[in-house]
């Protein structure tokens, strides 16, 4: 003989969480926002829960496994409302998730190949850089990329990455570089802005400027650069990051800059206006 089991009226938070598969700290939020009636209390001042009770929590259960916001349950429940523009918003809100997903292996794929970090920059970059071999980019020239990509967009860093190229192939130019940025970091607070050497630095960055793009026109970069236009028009979803302008970046981004550098700086860029190349 089969023993039987009579099923209880009604039964605590405990056990129609365990039922619905879901917690009792989910039930009690569906009841803060409206989406699931409270029920009533029984003697000892606890919530019962019924079986009308039981098939809302198991409709919601469902509708969140299919991606429907908390939100929209309500609206999916009200019988006197069209629901099509909540399965509108859904269907949109999963081509998001798609298009995300997508962008995502994308990047484990790039990882994959091309490794850390300079996988994770955007596609543009990351093709411009991979000839180059392991090691030939320093991790700052990676971060200088990762904060240009940040401002510009992909275009600017991948433009930008003609000087990163050029250094990883001329020997001479890295060694310049590395003994300016040295100079640089020489300048620190103790350092009058005014001080001689600000404006002998600031030329010969100016100078080292020309030697770059000597090297860059030298080798094709530049008309590589053209190419890119092409290339990122041609990819652009219109979903790219939003940007903001090289004023708002200044403000944002944090170097802590001594007045000295930041002058050396100011005037380098001034220098730079003023030389033949930058008129074309």
């Amino acid at each position: 003989m089969y023993p039987s089991a009579t099923p209880p009226r009604e039964v605590k938070i405990g056990d129609a969480a365990a039922f619905a598969g879901t917690t009792p700290r989910a039930i009690r939020h569906y009841h803060q926002i409206g989406l699931l009636p409270e029920p009533g209390r029984g003697g000892d001042g606890r919530r019962r829960y019924g079986y009308d009770d039981m098939i809302r929590l198991l409709w919601i259960r469902k509708m969140s496994e299919a991606g429907i916001s908390l939100d929209d349950m309500r609206a999916a429940f009200d019988v006197a409302r069209d629901v099509e523009d909540v399965l509108g918003r859904l269907e949109e809100s999963l081509a998001a998730q798609e298009a995300d997903i997508k962008r995502q292996r994308a990047a484990v794929r790039r990882l994959r190949v091309v490794g850390s970090p300079r996988g994770l920059l955007s596609p543009l970059v990351t093709d411009r850089l991979s000839h180059l071999p392991d090691g030939a980019l320093r991790p700052c020239d990676l971060d200088t990329l990762l904060v240009t990509e940040r401002i510009f967009g992909p275009l600017g860093a991948a433009i930008q990455a003609s000087v990163f190229i050029t250094l990883a192939t001329h020997p001479a130019l890295r060694a310049e570089a590395d003994r300016l940025d040295a100079a640089d970091a020489a300048l620190d607070d103790t350092v009058d802005p005014y001080d001689p050497r600000v404006e002998e630095l600031a030329a010969q960055h100016c100078a080292h400027h020309e030697a770059l793009l000597q090297a860059v026109e030298a080798a094709g970069l530049d008309v590589a650069e053209e190419k890119l236009f092409e290339i990122y028009d041609a990819g652009a979803s219109g979903e790219e990051d939003a940007r903001m302008s090289a004023f708002e970046a200044v403000t944002k981004m944090p170097y802590g800059f001594s007045p000295a550098r930041t002058r050396c700086m100011e005037l380098t860029a001034r220098l730079m206006a003023e030389a033949p190349s930058a008129g074309g």
